[in-house]
């Protein structure tokens, strides 16, 4: 097999949830490089019909789905508009986040569950619409999450963005021995510091010293450099054996505080 076939994700169609975003949708853009189509979903239309129309620029076809990934509703209606417009499911990137640095004794109810609905329940639901989808299917597939390198120990002020990405990694590594069976592979990217919508505005001056002072790299993450990891973990040729994988993209963020 070439390095192309290893990495080809031709005649595959990926689904990304938070794809209008910056990160989400860089990987989008790298899978639809590799080959695949691609459904941008978002709760954003805009932004996901600004980022679908670049992938068909590249000549892949690629769908904008308005989304609310914290409705099973939402996403079983934005799966059914994927087969019918493009056939099938192979990969699913589930990107919704949303954050907050509010001190815990000032996290109010409202925003707890308004944090955990969109960074954790929408990777549950997900992963049970798109994932019985991909079972059924009986092709296999490929989940990818989107962690955090808050997941693990309390690295940061930000509470419950650090919980329920901490649920996330647990999804992942659950699913990938509930759906190995099937061939449905479930791994996880654990980001470290990359500045985005939802995070830019945490991002003082002495938090991003402190931040500097953890990362042995000493910069922050660039989008495109999440790319490969997420070709990699899509591919059934190139990662056909890993299943359960937390796949750090950090800068040595994460070996420095374990």
């Amino acid at each position: 097999m070439t390095i192309h076939e290893l990495f080809s994700l031709e005649g595959q169609v990926a689904a990304v949830v938070g794809g209008g975003g910056v990160l989400a949708g860089e990987m989008a853009k790298g899978l639809a490089g590799a080959g695949a189509d691609v459904a941008v979903l978002d709760f954003n239309p805009a932004g996901a019909e600004a980022r679908a129309e670049e992938i068909r620029k590249t000549g892949r076809r690629a769908l904008a789905i308005q989304v609310d990934a914290t409705k099973k509703a939402d996403l079983e209606r934005a799966l059914a508009e994927i087969l019918q417009k493009l056939g099938r499911i192979d990969i699913l990137i589930n990107a919704a986040g949303i954050n907050s640095g509010t001190p815990f004794f000032e996290i109010t109810e409202e925003e707890w569950h308004r944090l955990l609905d969109v960074d954790l329940k929408s990777v549950f639901l997900a992963c049970q619409v798109f994932g019985k989808q991909m079972v059924d299917a009986g092709r296999g597939g490929s989940i990818i999450n989107i962690s955090s390198a808050s997941s693990g120990p309390p690295l940061s002020k930000v509470f419950t963005y650090s919980v329920a990405k901490g649920g996330v990694n647990q999804i992942t590594q659950f699913l990938a021995r509930e759906f190995a069976p099937y061939k449905v592979r479930v791994n996880a990217i654990l980001p470290g510091f990359f500045p985005a919508e939802q995070n830019r505005k945490l991002l003082t001056p002495e938090r991003t010293q402190a931040i500097m002072n953890h990362t042995p790299m000493n910069r922050f993450g660039e989008p495109h450099e999440l790319v490969g990891a997420a070709i990699y973990l899509a591919s059934s040729a190139a990662s056909s054996f890993v299943t359960g994988c937390i796949l750090r993209v950090d800068g040595g963020f994460t070996a420095m505080t374990i």
